[in-house]
């Protein structure tokens, strides 16, 4: 019996991990978040319990509570450019929390797996396998260093999942993604500027689930590249996505990044070397082109 107390369970990944933990049999799970618990509407059965991972005398009390075999901590601020603006709430966040966590894992003998970031990259050689050296070019991707950093020194097991650029539908989301961006501005007529200097391997957010189930299910140890398996612009994308809905490609202005003013830098080139995760932990991912079918399919329901 697998216990597994996820954290962020409002955001998209906890709610896809939600989804799919609900499937496995042996598994007994608890959903954790700050705020109210936005599972309610769509998994009511999933047992709740609201954490704020930034307070660590709530984080040790639900751990103590629940004492999970797995946390799978999901729970992060990643906007990009609000992390380089607001960089106090971003070390509570993705860096003093895990910490917390670590501190809890330790005392309770939990295996933590923590969703970590291509953003520590520079992005000056990409794709990465998992050795490579880190060296982040904004300040998410050094709070999501710092994060790592604490959590290879802890004494408790640890796994260390990275991905990149997640897209997926989720209920009372705030945030869109490409897919649904790219495809609502097409139908409205308008042109949009896409970047095409800069590489990724984008990551539906159902293969990410998945990703985080299996290193619960086999105790997976050490890092992992957890992504799709295709190096794309968001160029690219864009053009898929239009290509899937038939929709006007030449409304689709190729730009590159520098002509968007953003607070935060953006690495060149990042993507990942997935072999380990799919050898050790049988991780196969969803193609970009099946990842518009299920986003265009949930986004119709």
């Amino acid at each position: 019996m697998k216990k597994i107390l996820i954290t962020g369970s409002n955001g998209l990944l906890g709610q896809k991990l939600a989804e799919l933990l609900l499937t496995q049999p042996d598994v007994e799970m608890l959903a954790t978040s700050r705020g109210e618990n936005k599972l309610a509407a769509i998994l009511p059965e999933v047992p709740f319990a609201p954490m704020d991972v930034t307070d660590t005398a709530q984080v040790d009390e639900v751990v103590s509570q629940f004492r999970p075999t797995h946390i799978i901590h999901t729970a992060a601020m990643t906007n990009v450019d609000q992390c380089e603006t607001d960089r106090e709430g971003a070390l509570q966040q993705n860096r003093d929390a895990v910490q917390y966590l670590v501190d809890a894992c330790e005392k309770y003998n939990v295996h933590l797996i923590h969703v970590s970031t291509d953003f520590i990259f520079d992005g000056e050689d990409g794709p990465y396998s998992e050795d490579a050296e880190a060296n982040p070019v904004n300040f998410y991707g050094e709070t999501k260093r710092l994060a790592e950093e604490i959590v290879k020194k802890a004494t408790c097991k640890w796994a260390i999942l990275r991905t990149v650029l997640v897209y997926g539908v989720a209920h009372d989301y705030g945030r869109t993604n490409i897919v649904l961006w790219v495809r609502d501005s097409l139908q409205a007529g308008k042109v949009i500027k896409v970047v095409d200097d800069q590489f990724r391997t984008p990551t539906l957010a159902e293969d990410l689930a998945q990703g985080c189930w299996l290193a619960a299910k086999h105790d997976a140890e050490g890092i992992y590249h957890v992504s799709g398996s295709e190096m794309l612009t968001p160029y690219d994308m864009a053009m898929q996505v239009a290509e899937y809905f038939n929709l006007d490609k030449s409304l689709i202005d190729k730009a590159d990044g520098s002509t968007f003013t953003q607070p935060a830098k953006r690495p060149p080139k990042t993507g990942f070397n997935i072999s380990k995760a799919k050898n050790e932990l049988g991780y196969m991912p969803h193609t970009f082109s099946e990842g518009i079918k299920v986003v265009a399919e949930q986004a119709a329901q």
